[in-house]
């Protein structure tokens, strides 16, 4: 009797223990400490760091000593602050721009104050008196600050503390100048959109005209206080175009200082339907870097443009079959003698860096192999050296390398786990964040060549703690489909297995092009803890997620979802194969991408999964923005078969399995339309589901409290269902 009480108190104690650690992983408990980067300073020699929100304190590179505190809010008298949210230096570091009260608009952008902080003189004034700012410049010469406010753009003169508006005609919801409208700020992920050029005499920058970009709005039902009852919910208004629908018009413009006017760059022709997903100045005043994106984004053009004739010169052209990766245009490297420059192509199926002249024409490529580049850190043109990022061990892994133009390469890392670099300004050091999937954060400091100088941060204590817990391990594996396509993926058993029973599986995906979970990276999600439930938790990336070359990663093109789910249903019937899994109890979920991956496996009319979850889900692409579904969908107009084979919508009637829907109601990414209208064709299917609505919450559903109901939810939905 003594026993049994004993087994009995000690089972308790068990699942309480378990039942607390879906609360600490909802709330980050486990989550590597990570640092803040350090900012090199122009030696390279030394960095800084903010501290506490209070002061901007200098390091050396080599010793972590201390070397100075820059700035501190206590230090200065008067001062008008009392804590910073973050900092910049000037180019020459004799200012600092430090700013606090910041204010999201979106994902991305936001508002703030900033102050202007001299740094000898340890005098601190507000950059502008007439407003909050966005995104402030130094110019390359450090005399000036160029800035946004409510769509325009603004020069500060800090030699004569002068403030005046280099655009006027700004008007929300119209016209946005150098700032970029939503679907700029979240599919070419860029907050800024305007640059000095390197006389700090012009300011080039991109002018948005969304007056004919059709209008959403959602309601808002919450009081921002929070203890005062909204009687009528109000509206939050946005321009946002949805595929096939305007576009932002938009144009380069470059504004000279000293005759103070304005002019538009020359680059198509009128009514041309083209993005601009970024603009740099080359080391020469006369030549403005203008990267051109067609609207199918299947072609990509660099420009050189003359600001003062407002010519453009057409210097590299990208087409692909099937899109042109943005992402690329910001691993290009101008050298400082503009005669070269650094590029990255996937002309050889690969992602590659080569080396251009300035005439567009290819001198040499300097990397090669069946491989990805996933980074470029920097190019030493003194030692002519290019550092990178590539998952050449493996897809599933990362690490750094140095190359020189007579091709001697070198891993600067170990060829283990998840590394990811953060150079110096003179490339001699780099912090290495490394982890793998038993690993979390180690965050090392070393030199150029892979030298450990010292570690800056163990997270032992966290290691320690997560071991001590005795969970079960992710274990990668791979398999091959019915297609012949070898598909890699993790899998976590559950505590105590018993390799002759029969478990339940989840299956875990995002899927979404060019996206990555089987990494051998730290993350501690809820599989941890349905592990402790008795749960088996696979992952697998299907086709059309990275790592793995272009055709893997594009043959999703203008169908997207389609391969995915054979993907994700070959996984299930792979798993249903296997002799410690009940074939009868297969789930799957996932969110935004994943979320509409768990729809579409879910409506094969195959009896194959028996429960799954949708977070967030896009139920047409029609209802998404443009940039997005037309990278890998084309316009509806263009591909109307395309959009319905991705379409939710049209095979909701074929539902198979016990279905949870989840949706923020205030998520302006994607808007909540989407799941509305797919329960309105289940119920015309007379299909039965579950849902659940968070007020207010936009699509990441952040919340100490708001993610512990929502994985309670969860979890609770696959204990009944799975």
């Amino acid at each position: 009797m003594k026993r049994f009480k004993l087994i009995f108190v000690l089972t308790l104690c068990v699942n309480f223990s378990f039942a607390n650690l879906l609360y600490d992983i909802t709330d980050g408990k486990f989550r590597a400490r990570n640092i803040d980067m350090p900012q090199s300073m122009n030696d390279g020699e030394n960095y800084t760091l903010l501290v506490n929100n209070k002061a901007v304190v200098k390091y050396n590179y080599k010793t972590g000593a201390t070397v100075d505190t820059i700035f501190s809010v206590t230090g200065v008298k008067n001062c008008p602050i009392k804590q910073i949210s973050g900092y910049e230096f000037s180019p020459n570091e004799n200012k600092l721009l430090v700013y606090t009260n910041k204010k999201y608009r979106y994902r991305r952008t936001f508002t703030a104050d900033y102050y202007v902080y001299d740094i000898k003189r340890k005098e601190i004034a507000p950059l502008s008196d007439n407003g909050s700012q966005e995104v402030p410049l130094f110019s390359p010469d450090s005399r000036y600050i160029a800035f946004a406010r409510e769509n325009n753009l603004y020069l500060k003169k800090l030699d004569f503390n002068t403030e005046s508006a280099i655009t006027t005609d700004g008007q929300f919801g119209s016209i946005i100048n150098g700032t970029p409208d939503w679907v700029y700020e979240e599919e070419f992920e860029q907050t800024r959109y305007f640059e000095f050029s390197p006389d700090s005499k012009m300011v080039a920058f991109v002018r948005f005209d969304e007056s004919k970009v059709p209008e959403y709005s959602f309601p808002v039902y919450l009081n921002k206080s929070k203890d005062e009852l909204n009687t009528y919910p109000t509206f939050s208004k946005f321009k946002y175009p949805k595929a096939g629908e305007n576009n932002s018009v938009v144009s380069v413009c470059v504004y000279d200082d000293y005759y103070k006017n304005i002019k538009t760059m020359k680059l198509g022709e009128a009514g041309e339907d083209f993005y601009i997903p970024r603009i740099k100045w080359t080391n020469s005043v006369d030549q403005l870097a203008i990267f051109k994106l067609n609207r199918n984004q299947n072609q990509l053009d660099m420009f050189l443009t003359n600001p003062k004739s407002t010519l453009s010169k057409l210097i590299l052209r990208q087409t692909d079959k099937y899109y042109v990766d943005y992402e690329n245009i910001d691993f290009t490297r101008f050298a400082g003698d503009n005669q070269t420059f650094i590029a990255v192509s996937e002309k050889d199926g690969y992602r590659h860096a080569y080396q251009y002249g300035i005439n567009g024409t290819v001198i040499k490529q300097l990397t090669k192999g069946n491989w990805d580049i996933t980074n470029i850190y920097g190019f030493d043109e003194k030692k002519q050296i290019l550092y990178y990022q590539s998952a050449e061990v493996s897809p599933m892994q990362r690490d750094v390398y140095s190359i020189d133009l007579k091709g001697k390469k070198t891993r600067l890392t170990d060829g283990k786990g998840t590394h990811n670099a953060s150079f110096n300004s003179t490339l001699s050091y780099f912090v290495d964040n490394a982890s793998s999937l038993e690993t979390p954060n180690i965050i090392t400091l070393r030199t150029n060549t892979g030298a450990l100088v010292r570690t800056l941060e163990s997270n032992a204590a966290l290691s320690s703690q997560f071991k001590s817990l005795n969970l079960p391990k992710k274990d990668f594996f791979n398999f091959t489909t019915s297609e012949n396509v070898k598909l890699n993926g993790w899998m976590i058993k559950p505590t105590n297995f018993d390799p002759n029973k029969k478990y339940p599986v989840l299956q875990v995906q995002y899927s979404g092009p060019n996206s990555q979970q089987v990494l051998d990276s730290w993350h501690i999600d809820w599989e941890y803890y349905l592990a402790t439930q008795g749960y088996v938790v696979v992952c697998v990336d299907g086709r059309g997620t990275g790592a793995r070359g272009a055709e893997f990663r594009k043959c999703t093109y203008e169908q997207l979802n389609v391969l995915e789910t054979k993907d994700q249903v070959e996984t299930a019937k792979y798993l249903g194969n296997q002799s410690f899994i009940d074939k009868d109890r297969i789930g799957i979920w996932g969110w935004s991408y994943g979320g509409t991956m768990s729809l579409f496996c879910m409506t094969t009319g195959e009896k194959v999964f028996k429960a799954g979850i949708a977070v967030a889900p896009v139920t047409d692409y029609r209802l998404y923005d443009t940039a997005y579904a037309e990278r890998f969908m084309r316009r509806p107009q263009e591909n109307f078969n395309g959009y319905d084979k991705s379409s939710a919508l049209l095979r909701a009637d074929k539902l198979q399995g016990n279905l949870l829907i989840i949706h923020g109601s205030a998520d302006d990414n994607v808007h909540a339309q989407n799941t509305m209208l797919f329960i309105d064709k289940l119920v015309a299917a007379d299909k039965q589901f579950e849902m659940q609505i968070y007020t207010d919450k936009n699509h990441s559903i952040l919340g100490q409290q708001t993610r512990r109901h929502l994985y309670t939810r969860m979890s609770d939905f696959l204990f009944k269902n799975l």
